[in-house]
């Protein structure tokens, strides 16, 4: 079987029943949604959904039309996920200082995890509390500089083997801009620092949203016991220019759990995939049920206009614009190379382009005059028929006669 739109095919084959029988694994809150996000996945692509139609008008070799299906623009897709990572990562680069960052990655340990299974919204609190890590560093550095850094961070959820592990990746600026607009840079945080702050902060919001929790209170009395040094932390990626750090953490953005690659076969009741173990770095190969295979997936869908990625300190759009200038400046000053100091604004890239760069065969080329063609209509399934160039044709008809008529009045 082929692997492209296998993950699909086991969802088309199997998610019906395994919702009817097990939709109460997942949280009431989130029940709703993931059912609409397979629904929606499961149609990416195809005419149910709506398309739109291109032909080439006038062509003598009366070529037959080219429809375009709408995609679900889901990240939970292999498809439209990649496409999300693309974009968010080539307009990243836009935004993101012309400076060196680190990628570093705070865990939750075990014992938490089930807390943010069944409410995903704290994660969100998760990610500020990592842009506070850093922000308590460098105002503990220099008090009197004032010292700011840029923090972006990327939720994830899942680890390689499928399995409920809640993450968050950090981008961080190795350095700050101070009260008198100064770019400082700073290669190094001590690492027990890192992991200390970071526990302190997520037992503190463990008794914040469980007050009055005897069972809470012990248990983090007992984290802190069963992790001396603090709750691990991996701070070793080093980013030295702002393409390559905004390319690196968007590989973790909005990919699916698994990619398809990595399925090595389906034989409809149970799924053989492979993932690489993080600390022996060997392949492990794991079979399990398909209903098991299916739950191990959609266990990682996020609610409903769920916000993955946090922007803090230089990063929030207050600041950024003015970072950009002072880090240009800066740059300009240290290298003598004038590009620093222009913008260079990005184009998003249409369907073709996309298409074009991918196979390198043009989709909307007719294959008599070689012209592009032209869109001709959309249907959408709700809507029904948005738009048809007959109606375009028949408005510019319509309002020329109302243009003769007020020149013949006038």
């Amino acid at each position: 079987m082929k692997k492209q739109g296998i993950v699909k095919q086991i969802l088309k084959d199997h998610f019906d029943g395994f919702w009817k029988l097990h939709n109460n694994l997942f949280p009431e809150t989130l029940q709703k949604d993931i059912q609409e996000t397979v629904e929606k996945a499961m149609r990416c692509g195809s005419s149910d959904t709506g398309y739109a139609k291109y032909e080439c008008l006038g062509c003598e070799g009366n070529p037959a039309p080219v429809f375009v299906c709408f995609t679900c623009k889901s990240r939970f897709c292999h498809r439209c996920g990649k496409k999300y990572t693309d974009e968010w990562t080539e307009k990243q680069v836009e935004c993101i200082l012309d400076v060196p960052h680190r990628h570093m990655v705070f865990t939750v340990p075990k014992e938490l995890r089930q807390v943010f299974f069944k409410d995903r919204k704290k994660l969100n609190e998760l990610a500020k509390e990592v842009a506070q890590v850093f922000d308590f560093w460098y105002k503990k550095k220099n008090k009197k500089r004032q010292l700011e850094v840029g923090v972006i961070t990327g939720i994830h959820t899942f680890g390689r083997d499928l399995k409920f592990n809640p993450h968050i990746h950090a981008l961080v600026t190795e350095g700050a801009i101070d009260k008198e607009k100064e770019w400082v840079p700073i290669d190094f945080i001590p690492y027990n620092y890192l992991r200390k702050s970071w526990q302190k902060l997520l037992m503190d919001l463990m008794m914040k949203w469980f007050p009055n929790r005897a069972d809470v209170k012990q248990l983090v009395d007992q984290l802190y016991i069963r992790y001396p040094h603090g709750f691990y932390v991996n701070a070793e990626k080093k980013m030295k220019n702002a393409k390559g750090a905004a390319k690196y953490i968007g590989r973790y953005l909005a990919r699916p759990a698994i990619a398809e690659y990595r399925i090595e076969k389906y034989d409809y009741n149970s799924v053989h995939f492979w993932y690489e173990d993080h600390q022996t770095g060997k392949k492990i190969d794991k079979k399990v049920s398909v209903y098991r295979f299916i739950y191990e997936l959609i266990q990682h869908i996020p609610p409903k206009h769920f916000r993955m990625v946090g922007r803090f300190g230089l990063y929030s759009r207050r600041k950024n614009t003015q970072s950009k200038k002072i880090i240009n400046v800066w740059n300009f000053m240290r290298t003598k190379q004038i590009e620093f100091l222009f913008e260079q604004k990005r184009r998003k890239k249409t369907y073709r382009q996309r298409m074009m760069e991918a196979f390198e065969t043009d989709p909307l080329q007719c294959p008599h005059c070689k012209g592009k063609m032209d869109l001709v209509g959309i249907w959408h399934s709700e809507y029904g028929w948005v738009y048809h160039y007959m109606d375009e044709i028949e408005m510019i008809k319509h309002w020329r006669r109302r243009s003769d008529e007020r020149e013949k009045a006038g």
